[in-house]
């Protein structure tokens, strides 16, 4: 092995030297540009983001709870399916607490046969675990007859849907 001289330099060419005393310069320059752009330019925030529109939109609520009817307007009455789907379909697509299935004709056998009165009187007192009204209080008595007969038909029931009464 051979040793290394004490007083001996990594330089050994004039190339090296050159390209040693351009670094010397060079990085350190490099490093103050780069630490005064740092400096200078600071991350600015859009200034957008401060309207109050902006403001209002990243602080709104996640979600709303209301009170009262729902979107449907004075004399817009909703279909059978309309009701069916939004009130309706929560309990009795699944069968929650014995409630009769969409479709299922078995269930429905026994209800169909009441008639139609007995159960429209049925829905607007509230059976079992189903609230009164169905859950619906916004809900006039043509809509829920309108919806008891597009879910008794749905089960294989032939029920007619009754003319709307006129004001």
């Amino acid at each position: 092995m051979a040793e290394q001289d004490e007083h001996s330099s990594f330089i050994k060419s004039p190339q090296q030297l050159i390209m040693v005393v351009l670094l010397a310069f060079v990085v350190p320059i490099i490093g103050i540009v780069l630490l005064v752009q740092l400096v200078v330019n600071k991350p600015h925030a859009d200034p957008a983001a401060l309207s109050p529109e902006a403001v209002a939109a990243r602080i709104q609520p996640v979600g709303k709870v209301e009170f009262g009817a729902a979107g449907a307007t004075a004399g817009a009455l909703r279909t059978g399916e309309e009701i069916v789907k939004t009130v309706c379909a929560a309990c009795h697509q699944a069968g929650v607490a014995n409630a009769p299935k969409l479709g299922d004709k078995a269930m429905w056998a026994g209800p169909i046969k009441r008639g139609l009165n007995e159960l429209l009187k049925s829905v607007i007192a509230g059976k079992g675990a189903m609230p009164p009204r169905a859950g619906a209080p916004d809900a006039s008595d043509l809509e829920l007859t309108r919806a008891i007969i597009f879910m008794a038909n749905q089960a294989g029931g032939n029920l007619k849907e009754p003319a709307q009464a006129k004001k």
